[in-house]
């Protein structure tokens, strides 16, 4: 027999999420997300990684996902998968980008890893928007996984807008506290 998959959000999630204000600057909403990352971190619940699902025009965060990756012990709760399962759970479909929708974005907190990538184009959302480098979770141990060196490009062919760089400073400051409390670097290119 199968087992019941269940996963647990961190407690403190929920009431995070309810202090984000909406807002049509880029720039706050990676700064709510990055401090999730943190939150998690600090907890000890995941990675340092973040995501969010948001309405572009209006800034409405309609899911939030953190790394859950050592917590859960299931190597696919990226931040943003788990930020794409809250969205979709929220609003009730597969498709972030369904006939008569808002147009959705990605806020994640570093570039997405191989398997992020790959659910992009089937999630629906218009644009992603990144702070960290994938090099740079990379210079900490974590193997981001193969991706197309155009993988900026690649996206934008599907009609997905891609920015890069947005609270790249702070993002790498969670790496950093990552880091020094000691953090699990898990599916490292060391671990072979």
């Amino acid at each position: 027999m199968l087992p019941t998959i269940e996963i647990h959000l961190p407690e403190w999630l929920p009431a995070f999420a309810r202090t984000y204000v909406p807002t049509p600057d880029i720039s706050t909403r990676m700064e709510f997300v990055i401090a999730a990352a943190m939150e998690n971190v600090k907890h000890g619940t995941g990675g340092p990684f973040a995501a969010g699902i948001f309405a572009i025009d209006s800034g409405e965060l309609v899911g939030l996902g953190v790394n859950l990756v050592t917590t859960e012990n299931l190597s696919i709760l990226r931040a943003e998968m788990v930020a794409f399962i809250t969205a979709q759970r929220a609003l009730g479909t597969y498709d972030l980008g369904g006939p008569g929708m808002a147009a959705h974005e990605l806020v994640t907190s570093a570039e997405p890893c191989a398997m992020c990538f790959g659910a992009i184009p089937w999630s629906g959302v218009r644009r992603v928007v990144c702070g960290a480098r994938s090099e740079e979770a990379e210079q900490i141990g974590f193997d981001e996984g193969p991706k197309s060196r155009n993988w900026k490009c690649d996206l934008q062919e599907r009609g997905i807008a891609v920015m890069r760089d947005v609270g790249r400073d702070q993002a790498i400051e969670v790496f950093s506290e990552y880091v020094r409390r000691g953090g699990q670097i898990y599916n490292s290119q060391e671990a072979g």
